[in-house]
């Protein structure tokens, strides 16, 4: 049995990029392995945006590299070894290394919403009895709600991204040292909620366009 407290932990939005690189190959492994330029300005510990459209279970996710080695680019935790799920041969795409992080400090509530098991219902002529078979799940939507400081910079990161209707990716580190990255399209309302008695909070949201990926250290 385990379980942790959520006190401690830091939020940070991507502020900046690197270039994009062009990935011209991407292997089926436990680990996948992307091919790269050998000069290409990445290294291990990178954390990266995988943009890869014939692959859409990993089209857009988060992952950090293990390892470049004369432009073999190794994904961490990246399992693509389902050839039913990555088509050999179609893991054509890019790689966007994240070069800064600002932090949103001062979070008062991260809350996850959507994620459920959508099902069709089947039912047959000569039985009495419908049945239920799982289809696709619903958008999920990550919830932020901070304290109101206009002062910290964190809110122009927001608000730019929310200008420019951008997929940006998030990271949750949680105090007991794993970390969780996420990836989607930002939304920002800048206007402070006001309730007598408790202190001004702003409000943004991060619709994913990928699954998270999680790393325990």
């Amino acid at each position: 049995m385990s379980y942790t407290l959520p006190d401690g932990s830091k939020l940070s939005i991507a502020a900046t990029f690197g270039p994009v690189v062009a990935m011209t190959a991407l292997s089926n492994a436990q680990e996948a392995v992307g091919t790269v330029a050998a000069g290409a300005a990445l290294a291990a510990g990178d954390i990266v945006v995988v943009t890869a459209p014939g692959w859409l279970k990993l089209n857009q996710r988060v992952a950090r590299i293990k390892n470049f080695n004369a432009g073999a680019v190794t994904l961490e935790g990246v399992d693509t070894s389902s050839t039913d799920k990555f088509p050999a041969g179609s893991g054509i795409g890019s790689l966007q290394k994240v070069l800064t992080w600002q932090q949103i400090p001062q979070v008062t509530a991260f809350e996850s919403s959507g994620g459920d098991q959508n099902f069709a219902t089947v039912e047959f002529l000569d039985d009495d009895q419908q049945r239920q078979v799982p289809t696709t799940k619903s958008p999920q939507t990550l919830s932020i709600t901070a304290a109101d400081d206009p002062t910290s910079p964190h809110g122009d990161v927001l608000s730019a991204a929310d200008e420019a209707r951008a997929i940006r990716p998030l990271q949750l580190a949680l105090p007991s040292g794993p970390k969780i990255f996420y990836n989607g399209y930002v939304s920002y309302n800048a206007t402070p909620t006001l309730t007598k008695g408790n202190i001004m909070t702003t409000k943004a949201s991060l619709a994913l366009v990928s699954r998270p990926t999680r790393y325990q250290t």
